[in-house]
């Protein structure tokens, strides 16, 4: 009997994959590596339906001390289903090829808690697939710490450049347009 169940659930696991996979917009497609870490993150399962920042980031950049920024933006709308993915980049020669290293940037010198990916390419036929439909739905990242904000439906509505500050109020309006965007 309880093979049987089993089956069953299998089955049932195995039905719903596809159904759930054509639910999923677009832009969140696909997994990467959580950074420092063996963790996949599955951005469906993760992100589907909340509103979200996507910042392409690098360690060594004169815009690195914007992480604090954007985890303060984090902090004050995680409690209303905000989300954050950062994702490094050494595109423009400014992120470490160590992991550990930019783990230490992020998490210990910035502080940051919101989630992170290991480098990835963000530019280009070689950028994974969220930084492609990212670029089809607005533009490339033309820098480090280009920003993404990202309704519930996973339709980019607004991008900024690097200098544009995460305190920055049409950032912020951006930030606040996603938020009150519906499922």
């Amino acid at each position: 009997m309880a093979m049987r169940w089993f089956a069953v659930s299998a089955l049932l696991a195995t039905l719903a994959g596809p159904a759930w996979a054509a639910d999923c917009p677009a832009l969140l497609q696909g997994s990467l590596t959580k950074l420092h870490a063996k963790e996949s993150i599955e951005l469906c399962q993760r992100f589907a339906g909340k509103p979200l920042v996507v910042v392409n980031t690098a360690s060594f950049c004169g815009f690195a001390p914007q992480f604090k920024g954007l985890e303060a933006l984090y902090q004050h709308y995680r409690e209303q289903g905000l989300e954050v993915l950062g994702v490094p980049s050494n595109d423009f020669k400014q992120e470490s090829r160590d992991g550990a290293e930019t783990a230490k940037v992020c998490y210990v010198n910035y502080g940051v808690t919101f989630t992170m990916t290991e480098p990835q390419k963000v530019r280009g036929a070689d950028a994974v697939h969220l930084f492609k439909v990212l670029a089809q739905q607005s533009s490339a990242p033309k820098w480090n710490f280009y920003k993404y904000v990202v309704d519930r439906q996973g339709n980019v509505v607004a991008s900024f450049s690097s200098l544009t500050k995460p305190d920055n109020p049409e950032f912020i309006e951006a930030v606040e347009k996603a938020l009150a965007s519906k499922p």
